[in-house]
């Protein structure tokens, strides 16, 4: 655990350079601090002045975001739904660093404690016996990447999480939480995919009335002239975010992305885009149908949600904790496959050097290696074809049969 706790050092030392050297709510570059945060505590105070559609609106998020941090600061969109301004309006109570700190506290213990709770519904003798997995959890170089932007990765990580683990035991709670995930669009198509060939209906209606009943609150609370100013800030998000690359490539971690780095036009990245999306959704159905373990389903469904986007940063990779856990835990139980310790160094290590790797090298470092467990995941998958293999979350000894299963397929 040498590393994990250098890295820890590391991180602590860097954020503390960054408090220190910071002029009030800004770094030492005049940015904002936590940068992307600035984006929803500016939406957060419209929504307090009554504007609930200034936002949608880049010139005027624009001037609010100058007016609260200076006039140099970079324009940064607001891209969320509808339904995620009253979260803004909250924060946008408070002052921005305490917001700010609120934010990321809340949203990194409801990551944490969605690991916890996931690896008690699936191994709950590696979550009881073997802390170290809270170390891991907490130096995963995503988590640093996540709070230097101030962005929502902790969540994103923690509804995955918390679904992934309820679904067996409590499928409304899981459709529930699926459900929340709505606030980040791009990584929520492939759920419900993995749902329905997993035939759980139960929390597919409940995935489905939870985003139903946010849509309407919101148009309740704000209006439906709010929706077009969201159609019509995605246009703009699309065209000038995403292909041209407003945020940069190299911060993204698409097929997309890699396409348009190495300078391809866009209907071409756009077609590259299309073919590995439809390949993580083939590749996810056919996991999620066949009679895999509880941990490849999970770990697949999180990794499938990111390839299957052209939109997917460096801090998006807070979505990968559930799939390093769930696969971690199932090696620690049963012993891992060929290869299956390598793709998870790469996993958990990738966050930290992506972003230079494409700047540098231009190799979108993570789509390289969330492809590679996608292949890795689906070759297992294949193996299992014809055999009666339990996809009970753990194999315990009430499950010998299973246990002679996976003995007999991994010696092969």
């Amino acid at each position: 655990m040498l590393w994990p706790a250098a890295l820890l050092i590391g991180f602590t030392a860097a954020l503390f350079f960054l408090a220190a050297t910071a002029h009030g709510i800004n770094d030492y570059k005049g940015r904002p601090l936590g940068s992307d945060f600035s984006n929803v505590y500016a939406a957060g105070r419209y929504v307090l002045q009554g504007e609930p559609t200034a936002p949608f609106d880049p010139a005027r998020q624009h001037a609010e975001q100058q007016a609260i941090f200076g006039k140099t600061t970079p324009f940064i969109s607001w891209q969320y739904p509808p339904f995620f301004l009253p979260a803004a309006g909250l924060l946008a109570l408070l002052p921005y660093l305490p917001a700010l700190l609120v934010w990321q506290l809340a949203t990194f213990a409801l990551y944490l404690g969605a690991l916890a709770l996931l690896l008690r519904a699936s191994f709950p003798l590696i979550e009881t016996q073997h802390k170290a997995w809270i170390l891991l959890a907490v130096v995963f170089p995503a988590v640093f990447v996540n709070i230097i932007h101030g962005q929502n990765g902790f969540l994103t990580a923690a509804l995955l999480a918390g679904g992934i683990g309820a679904l067996d035991r409590r499928p409304v709670l899981a459709g529930v939480l699926f459900g929340l995930l709505a606030y980040k669009p791009q990584f929520l198509p492939l759920v419900p995919l993995a749902l329905i060939a997993a035939a759980r209906w139960r929390a597919l209606l409940a995935m489905v009335v939870t985003a139903a009943v946010l849509a309407a609150a919101a148009t309740v609370a704000y209006g439906s002239d709010l929706w077009h100013a969201f159609f019509a800030s995605a246009q703009f998000a699309r065209t000038g975010i995403l292909e041209q690359g407003q945020v940069g490539f190299y911060k993204m971690q698409s097929v997309f992305a890699w396409a348009r780095l190495w300078g391809s036009s866009i209907p071409l990245a756009y077609v590259l885009q299309g073919i590995a999306s439809t390949a993580a959704a083939i590749s996810l159905v056919i996991i999620w149908r066949k009679p895999v373990t509880f941990a490849d389903r999970g770990a697949a469904l999180c990794l499938a949600s990111l390839l299957a986007t052209p939109y997917c940063l460096d801090y998006d990779f807070m979505a990968l904790a559930p799939a390093i856990a769930l696969l971690g835990a199932q090696g620690m139980a049963r012993g891992f496959r060929p290869y299956e310790k390598s793709i998870l160094v790469l996993l958990w290590a990738v966050p930290i050097v992506t972003r230079g790797a494409a700047a540098v090298l231009l190799l979108p470092a993570g789509a390289i290696v969330m492809l590679l467990a996608g292949i890795f995941l689906v070759r297992n998958a294949m193996r299992t074809i014809g055999a009666k293999c339990s996809v009970l979350p753990s194999f315990s000894a009430a499950e010998p049969e299973a246990r002679e299963l996976y003995a007999a397929r991994t010696s092969k």
